[in-house]
């Protein structure tokens, strides 16, 4: 993959939107990653190398930064790199300090869960700066059969409800969610991972339960029971 500059009329912009990205996801994320994503933002207001896309700076300076020892340092560099957010383009060693660049695209792949609670026109910015492209593409291949619609009484009529009432949040979180067996009354719905799980009961769960009520009432017609697991 080409590695992309930021440079330009809209760098400036550019950079503050990596950064809000990053401090977002902390922010929805676990307390680890929370601390971790924290850090890195601190570094990268301090120390990064815009021009050049480098990070260079030692451990010492960064336990300075941080207000921790250098063992915490390696330990939280390490990390960061696991998480494919931070590169090493040149290793530390006999008292040369270390170089890292910040890897647009796993950044991009990594806060894209949190574009919406941003803002449309922060996603708009964020694909660009991922290097998506808008191309149309004409498909003059005869249309396929249309699918029949799911019944009413289903999690497939929720999920089509939910798409025409709210679309974008549909393809950003509920889109994500599948069906288990019903426990009960109760409706079991499975998200990919615990942080699509827990932000869309912080922040989506009503919008849920009204679809959920109006498609799949329970017998009696009491409001059906939601569970979300991962």
């Amino acid at each position: 993959m080409e590695h992309r500059k930021h440079v330009g009329r809209n760098a400036g912009a550019l950079k503050y939107d990596v950064l809000t990205a990053l401090t977002v996801r902390g922010l929805h994320g676990t307390p680890t990653e929370q601390t971790s994503l924290m850090r890195l933002c601190s570094a990268i207001t301090a120390r990064y190398n815009w021009r050049i896309e480098e990070l260079s700076i030692g451990h010492t300076e960064l336990a300075q930064l941080w207000a921790v020892n250098p063992r915490t340092v390696k330990r939280e560099m390490r990390r960061l790199q696991d998480m494919g957010i931070l590169v090493c383009i040149r290793a530390g060693v006999r008292g040369r300090v270390g170089a890292y660049r910040l890897n647009h695209a796993r950044i991009a792949e990594f806060t894209r869960p949190c574009w919406q609670a941003i803002g449309a026109d922060f996603e708009d910015r964020m694909s660009s700066l991922a290097g998506e492209r808008t191309v149309v593409r004409v498909d003059f291949s005869p249309a396929p059969d249309p699918k029949p619609m799911d019944p009413g009484g289903t999690w497939g009529a929720v999920r089509r409800r939910l798409q025409a009432e709210h679309g974008g949040i549909f393809d950003s979180w509920f889109a994500k969610l599948v069906q288990d067996p019903l426990q009960g009354d109760t409706l079991v719905l499975r998200a990919p991972n615990s942080f699509v799980c827990r932000y869309i009961e912080t922040h989506f769960s009503a919008l849920l339960s009204a679809a959920v009520t109006a498609e799949m009432p329970t017998a009696d017609g009491r409001a059906r029971p939601i569970k979300l697991v991962c």
